[in-house]
């Protein structure tokens, strides 16, 4: 349950970013020597996928909260395992991990949760299958059954839809494959994936929209600082702009150009958001984050930067919902296939409370004005709930927003930090 609350205010550390926890566990896993992670992620998604690599023979230490020692087994290194892979509810770790096990010896199965369940796999299983990988799907959807032993070739692929999980499984996949593996997206996606690698020595050109490198080299281990994730910050960004008297600082957040695009959508609804103390680490931006209350008006979302927020688009309707005038966003279809249908979810929740919206094929019409009291289902998405425990804030009455347990999936500890900034949620009973 969400109520209405007064300003926010604080210094707030938002959890280690997802996508680099997933990757930096993986490229420590296949490099030779030891990975010092700093600042991993302590999510349900992310602790899945280092339980397959420890079923697959890589060791863990864990010193501390945030922090993990990775003793690599290098590239060829990893072991079978005779039970499935469970990936919980996390779509990057399967689809990446499917990249990296289509280059193995041996078989392995790649298992989720309902939600992740029901998620389109081809998307990766068929530029896969071009390079000579077998895996078999339940029509299109997990468990992905990754036969072992296949001889991989390098490709070039133009994948129909901007995806980094796309192009990041066919460059592990790349790592085992004879000759050069080149993705050419459609829009520039997020450059995790190559940063890393660059990071552990495995030479490879990329440039926004393009990446290239051959098979055969050798990963080395490194030490990794994740920086605070973009997506969990988004909300306490969108919340800070929309209630009247806040000022919240947010620290160390990363600011990958392909991740940050709720940044540009927001200022161009008129909000007040300053970026300080930059810097980089492990080939990443960083900086810390001053956000202050300011109107907010509808506007035409620009196409192009849509590639760059589909995870922040759920906090987006909200921050639309509130503005003065009408918010049209296209061209985010993408949001179709997320952990729910992330439209669907977010247009029939902000109806329930009270907001005229009209679903179209690829976004939506959102004509603010504020929100009322109601009742939510969140579809076990753990963006869904987050967006509406922000929008709670400022409706005029209470917003319950039920099946909301996934939000450990990406954000351990989110209502305590949340209510410690000024949030008012309260568990169900």
């Amino acid at each position: 349950m969400s109520h209405k609350g007064g300003p926010l205010h604080g210094e707030l550390a938002v959890p280690g970013d997802k996508s680099v926890s997933h990757r930096a566990l993986m490229f420590g896993a296949i490099a030779e020597g030891v990975t010092h992670i700093r600042g991993f992620l302590e999510g349900e998604d992310t602790l899945a996928t280092a339980s397959i690599l420890g079923k697959l023979g890589v060791r863990f230490d864990m010193p501390s909260q945030g922090e993990r020692i990775v003793h690599g087994v290098g590239l060829h290194g990893l072991r079978g395992s005779p039970d499935a892979l469970d990936c919980g509810n996390a779509g990057t770790g399967m689809r990446l991990l499917a990249g990296l096990l289509a280059g193995q010896a041996f078989d392995s199965t790649l298992v989720g949760d309902e939600s992740l369940s029901r998620r389109p796999m081809r998307r990766v299983t068929d530029p896969l299958a071009e390079m000579g990988a077998s895996i078999d799907t339940n029509d299109g959807k997990p468990p992905l059954r990754i036969h072992g032993g296949a001889r991989l070739h390098g490709v070039t692929y133009r994948p129909p839809v901007a995806s980094a999980q796309i192009k990041s499984a066919l460059l592990l996949a790349g790592l085992y494959a004879e000759g050069f593996t080149e993705v050419v997206e459609p829009h520039p996606t997020r450059d995790y994936t190559e940063s890393m690698l660059k990071a552990f020595g495995w030479p490879i050109d990329y440039s926004p929209g393009h990446a290239r490198l051959e098979g055969g080299h050798v990963l080395h281990a490194t030490n990794v600082d994740v920086p605070a994730d973009f997506s969990s910050a988004a909300f306490f960004i969108v919340a800070a702009s929309i209630v009247p008297g806040s000022l919240l600082r947010l620290n160390g957040v990363g600011l990958n150009p392909r991740r940050t695009g709720l940044l540009s959508a927001l200022r161009l609804m008129g909000a007040d958001i300053t970026v300080e103390n930059t810097r980089t680490s492990g080939g990443e931006t960083i900086a810390d984050l001053v956000v202050r209350h300011a109107p907010l008006r509808g506007v035409s979302l620009p196409e192009e930067i849509v590639p760059d927020m589909i995870d922040e688009f759920p906090a987006l309707f909200v921050a639309a919902a509130v503005a003065d005038g009408t918010t049209t966003i296209r061209g985010a279809a993408e949001l179709r296939v997320k952990e729910s249908d992330r439209i669907a979810s977010m247009a029939n929740g902000l109806k329930a409370c009270g907001v005229s919206v009209d679903e179209l094929p690829d976004g939506a019409i959102i004509r603010g004005g504020g929100l009322r009291s109601g009742s939510i289902d969140s579809h076990g998405d753990h963006r869904i709930a987050m967006s509406f425990a922000l929008a709670g804030l400022v409706a005029d009455g209470p917003i319950a927003i039920g099946d909301c347990a996934n939000v450990a999936t990406s954000f351990p500890g989110f209502m305590e930090l949340a209510n410690g900034a000024g949030f008012r949620l309260e568990a169900a009973n």
